[in-house]
């Protein structure tokens, strides 16, 4: 919602002059804060979880996701960045290729990228060919006596290249992890929140049918203070409560952060900045489209609000 916006310095001002405590103390604003979540998603993600950044909320979810499936093994799409801690690292091709390499418990899918992906514009059936290669993973790591938890992957891939997977693609791939056994993370971290204009939330690109069993949330939340969120269903969340061992994360939640939260909801109401991102985003699209008959450079411009990918190559026919 912008650097300093006043209606954010303004509530985190003034709750901080009123209390701050960690979330073992019960605060109104941490209930209001879900409660008003909760509207933007649909009914079955009902559960939330406070966090203090992304990477924190990708880790939860991946505990949620092997907690309920009791499975361990994760399938991400490739060039995939989830976050810092050792845990996402593991699950990111971005980094761990640098690092470590991959692990047995990780497997990697093609990102559906229509553009210079395996399957693009011309193939009869793009969305059927790109889900099938996780149908494909799926069972290979069967014979190889591996469990699927989760299928984890930003509902556009961002770091992989600004992607904007075909719609279908997730219901699809959604259909055959969940005949696995497994669960569907969705990671808004960098997408959520109105980015994409025409939703609040970037997987609702797949339709109105598409609904992820987990979705993280952080960055634009908080509008550059430490916040982060974890929605899931009940089932997931019972499960995870199952254990004995309750979830605590002492400032997430904590009621500056929830008053910061809930201003930046209303700011987005307020100054109607979906539909701002669309506007703009759509003005953007058409200038670099101008650029692109100009430029050979320039291969693919592509994009939904203000989240836009500009595909510089060498050789258009390569």
């Amino acid at each position: 919602v912008g650097h300093c916006h006043p209606d954010i310095v303004k509530a985190a001002h003034e709750q901080n002059q009123l209390l701050n405590t960690n979330s073992r103390y019960l605060h109104d604003n941490l209930v209001d804060y879900a409660e008003r979540l909760s509207k933007t998603l649909p009914e079955k993600l009902c559960i939330f979880y406070f966090l203090n950044s992304g990477s924190e909320a990708n880790d939860l979810a991946l505990r949620l996701a092997r907690q309920y499936t009791k499975h361990e093994d994760v399938i991400v799409l490739d060039h995939a960045y989830h976050g810092h801690l050792t845990s996402l690292i593991d699950i990111s091709p971005y980094k761990f290729r640098n690092l470590e390499g991959q692990k047995e418990w990780v497997h990697v899918a093609p990102v559906p990228d229509t553009y210079r992906g395996l399957y693009r514009e011309d193939h009869e059936d793009s969305v059927t060919a790109y889900a099938d290669e996780v149908k494909n993973i799926i069972e290979h790591a069967h014979k190889r006596g591996r469990k699927i938890a989760a299928f984890f992957v930003e509902s556009l891939p961002s770091v992989g290249g600004q992607i904007i997977p075909p719609a279908g693609y997730f219901q699809k791939v959604a259909e055959h992890v969940h005949k696995a056994g497994g669960v569907f993370i969705a990671d808004e971290i960098q997408v959520g929140f109105g980015r994409v204009g025409k939703h609040f939330w970037a997987f609702q690109l797949q339709g109105e049918d598409f609904i992820p069993d987990i979705v993280t949330m952080g960055k634009p939340i908080g509008n550059g203070h430490p916040l982060a969120c974890v929605a899931a269903t009940k089932e997931i969340a019972e499960a995870f409560a199952a254990t004995g061992v309750e979830y605590f994360n002492t400032f997430g939640g904590n009621p500056v952060s929830c008053a910061i939260g809930l201003a930046v909801l209303d700011v987005i109401e307020k100054e109607h900045l979906q539909a701002h991102a669309t506007e703009v985003g759509n003005f953007l699209m058409k200038l670099l489209k101008e650029q692109q008959i100009k430029h050979p450079i320039i291969g693919d411009v592509r994009g939904c609000g203000l989240f836009i990918g500009v595909d510089l190559i060498k050789d258009q026919a390569e």
